[in-house]
């Protein structure tokens, strides 16, 4: 592999996180730290914002950057062995998945209860003892699966009535992924289960569902392996759907954002290239992780994405990021799971290598 266009490919990715980096404490729900929905339509802020040529140089030179140091990995894979290693040892923590879901959802859940909304600060109604329930349910792991099918027919059932909880998408994958992993350990239901299936324990004749859970991790145990495609898929529309319907298409919040923050201090640019940059970047994170393309990686963004934001946007509900924060942090560990372009890149960059080592061996 040559150094030089090693280096070259590490330094171009470096300047494209920075890049990200830099746009995303706009980004976000931008809607739970502003009330502002006035501005300029989408495409009047975007046509604006290209009128000048330095803006349309700075998205037009982040969309080139971006394709050509994918392109660049693709040829070069550097650190091949560091990312081989850095997968091998995520592996090792596979098992930690379904507790890390539980506590991504069962946290917010809890806090949306004390704090009087359900699933996201912009629906206003006191569902106190029910969220409560489900979010101690959760942390527990007791009866996991039958709560996170309760919570997710809870949120499908309100969403007509209030089109907000949207912006809480997350959750519907969330829920899922846990009906499909179940609770893992540490957790009740693994203790219980471990004493109920142990012959001549007295809980073991009367515990009432053993048979009907061991039955049901049967049938759910051949889609286990989906957890991360459905995780990705639901983040990839949660992302896309804040992009486009928050930034791109209704920019006014966002640009009040920017003001209320005074982010052009932070990067001297303008506020539209601000909303058009983030509402953009969000976009292309959630095709990216819709299709399943360098998943870890669009992981990783995220995470850094969120954390940001906490710091720039002060006031912004904590609570209301945690799902994101757990599911990111699971992707990261899983990778993109099946019905990925990540598996034919992997597949190919195989065959390449394969094929090169057999001209090799003709070669000698």
């Amino acid at each position: 592999m040559d150094r030089g266009a090693t280096r070259t490919a590490g330094r171009a990715l470096a300047a494209m996180t920075a890049l990200l980096v830099l746009v995303q404490p706009a980004a976000a729900h931008v809607r739970y730290v502003s009330d502002d929905d006035g501005g300029p339509t989408g495409l009047a802020l975007l046509a604006d914002v290209l009128a000048d040529p330095l803006n349309a140089a700075l998205l037009g030179g982040g969309a080139v950057t971006t394709l050509a140091v994918a392109l660049a990995y693709l040829r070069f894979r550097p650190a091949r062995t560091d990312l081989a290693v850095l997968r091998e040892t995520l592996l090792g923590y596979r098992d930690l998945v379904p507790w890390m879901l539980r506590l991504a959802l069962g946290l917010p859940l809890v806090g949306a209860g004390f704090a009087g909304y359900y699933f996201s600060p912009e629906v206003a109604w006191s569902m106190r003892v029910f969220q409560v329930a489900l979010g101690f349910f959760l942390l527990f792991g007791l009866a996991t699966r039958a709560v996170a099918g309760v919570g997710l027919l809870a949120y499908l059932v309100a969403l007509p009535f209030a089109p907000d909880l949207l912006l809480a998408f997350e959750y519907v994958p969330g829920f899922i992924a846990i009906v499909l992993v179940g609770s893992g350990r540490p957790s009740a239901d693994h203790m219980l289960k471990q004493v109920a299936g142990t012959p001549g324990t007295i809980y073991g004749r009367f515990d009432p569902v053993y048979g009907l859970a061991d039955w049901f991790d049967g049938v759910v145990e051949p889609y286990k392996r989906y957890a991360p495609t459905v995780v990705r898929a639901g983040l990839g529309i949660a992302f896309a759907y804040l992009g486009i319907v928050e930034k791109l298409l209704a920019p006014g919040t966002g640009l009040a954002v920017v003001e209320k923050y005074n982010l052009t201090a932070v990067v001297p640019v303008d506020p539209g290239l601000w909303v058009i940059g983030a509402g953009l970047t969000e976009l292309a994170l959630g095709v990216a992780l819709l299709l399943g393309v360098f998943t870890r990686g669009g992981a990783a963004v995220a995470f850094v994405m969120f954390t940001l934001t906490l710091f720039g946007l002060p006031d912004d509900p904590v609570l209301a990021h945690v799902t994101l924060y757990g599911m990111v942090s699971m992707l990261f560990i899983t990778g993109s799971g099946p019905l990925a372009v990540d598996n034919w890149l992997r597949e190919t960059s195989r065959d390449a290598r394969t094929s090169e080592g057999e001209a090799a061996v003709a070669d000698d």
